[in-house]
């Protein structure tokens, strides 16, 4: 039989277990340090970084915004690898390479870190949750913007990003997706630019010489909508600007102009600021335990025109 002290000890123990459980002995905010990982410098992730800074600002925990100089997987590898042994409490990332980061992922998580994904995911990670766009679903959106252009009718072509990212991947077959439903409309070309801006210009190019009848360009990754403005702002393809239905992901700088000037008729506009301050929120709810039943976020797209370009957020 046990004695009372013993019961009293034991019902010490349990309580002080529960209250860890609960997340009561939280750390400071001070204390807590999150980090943010992008793909790679664009501008696209200037928005995210602004919306995770105000975010760690507003909260007050400690902040990192780790730029990879590559979009190579194994830099981002190494990227956590350095996160994990200085310690950080939780680390965001948007992954070029699902299949590379998973084993790191997994022993960051292993280690205590929380490590959540937003706007490129990497579903077999052991994340603790994906934010960012249903790029299905955008995907979607594009071909029936698309469809409803061309009447239904033409030849078009996708030039994508890094051929491996799951999230333009996942457009890629919203779009597929979407089309099926417009037997007249064919996909003559899939084309990759490693998300390079030179590159990008030169499969617009060849893209449009090998296909001179060409009805419509999908640009699923940021870089496909100012490389088709670029190539349509040329002497040799001048006479397609206009004609060509060019629908973009992103409102980069220069997709915007290629919109205003009628090089892009519409751009997918996802929600990277929403992005970076709910990552930035979701990651300290899990390190202070108030968090734990954690599901995917869709932050959405928006379809800019001319008719909207002064009016959407991000």
């Amino acid at each position: 039989m046990l004695k009372k002290s013993s019961l009293v000890l034991a019902g010490g123990i349990a309580a002080m277990s529960m209250t860890l459980a609960s997340g009561a002995y939280a750390k400071d905010a001070k204390d807590i340090s999150v980090a943010v990982v992008p793909k790679v410098a664009v501008p696209f992730f200037d928005d995210c970084n602004n919306g995770a800074k105000g975010a760690a600002d507003k909260l007050g925990v400690k902040y990192q915004w780790v730029v990879p100089q590559n979009t190579q997987g194994a830099t981002q590898v190494q990227i956590i690898e350095n996160l994990i042994s200085k310690h950080v409490d939780g680390i965001a990332i948007s992954v070029n390479e699902p299949k590379s980061v998973e084993s790191v992922m997994k022993r960051a998580a292993q280690s205590g870190i929380k490590v959540l994904t937003y706007d490129s995911d990497s579903p077999k990670s052991g994340r603790t949750m994906y934010i960012g766009t249903n790029n299905e679903s955008a995907g979607a959106t594009m071909a029936e913007t698309m469809a409803k252009a061309l009447g239904g009718n033409g030849e078009v072509a996708i030039v994508t990003g890094q051929l491996g990212a799951v999230n333009l991947n996942e457009r890629i077959s919203g779009i597929k997706k979407g089309l099926a439903r417009y037997p007249g409309i064919k996909i003559v070309e899939t084309q990759g630019t490693d998300d390079d801006l030179a590159k990008g210009v030169s499969v617009v190019e060849t893209t449009l010489r090998a296909h001179p009848q060409l009805n419509g360009i999908f640009g699923v990754s940021q870089v496909g909508g100012p490389a088709t403005a670029k190539v349509l702002n040329t002497k040799e393809f001048g006479a397609m600007k206009g004609k060509l239905e060019v629908l973009a992901f992103d409102d980069l700088p220069d997709t915007l102009k290629g919109l205003r000037d009628g090089s892009i008729q519409g751009i997918m506009v996802q929600r990277p600021v929403t992005m970076g301050k709910l990552a930035v929120e979701h990651l300290v709810a899990q390190i202070d335990g108030k968090d734990a039943q954690s599901k995917d976020i869709d932050t959405g797209v928006t379809v800019v025109t001319k008719d909207n370009i002064g009016s959407y957020t991000k």
